[in-house]
């Protein structure tokens, strides 16, 4: 099991930009496969941006705007620029057993972190 611990989020103006961190520990050894999901009220989690070894996977809506990346130290990163009040959402970091976009992909979960963004 891996224990993710999200942090970065906040309010924000519309236009502005946001990084995101999630803190893997525990059984990391197979973080491969790590993704960004988020969740508005009133509407399902969706997958905004998944990373395997040499590939990345976006939600259309974020291409452009939105960069995945990770590091040695098992942190992955959510850098989010041109923010949309549409893009308020809380943010989850998910450990995957296959690389993509879908929730049901989802080994664990973290507890999220919130983001919100005003016109």
């Amino acid at each position: 099991q891996v224990q993710l611990v999200e942090s970065g989020g906040g309010s924000v103006q519309a236009g502005g930009s946001l990084r995101l961190s999630c803190a893997a520990s525990g059984d990391t050894t197979s973080n491969y496969r790590m993704a960004w999901f988020r969740q508005a009220p009133g509407k399902e989690r969706e997958g905004v941006a998944a990373i395997s070894t040499g590939r990345t996977s976006y939600l259309d809506s974020v291409k452009g705007r939105f960069t995945i990346s990770r590091d040695d130290a098992n942190t992955i990163y959510l850098q989010m620029n041109s923010l949309k009040p549409e893009d308020t959402a809380r943010y989850y970091c998910a450990a995957q057993r296959t690389f993509g976009l879908d929730s049901a992909s989802v080994r664990d979960w973290g507890k999220g972190t919130q983001v919100t963004v005003s016109s």
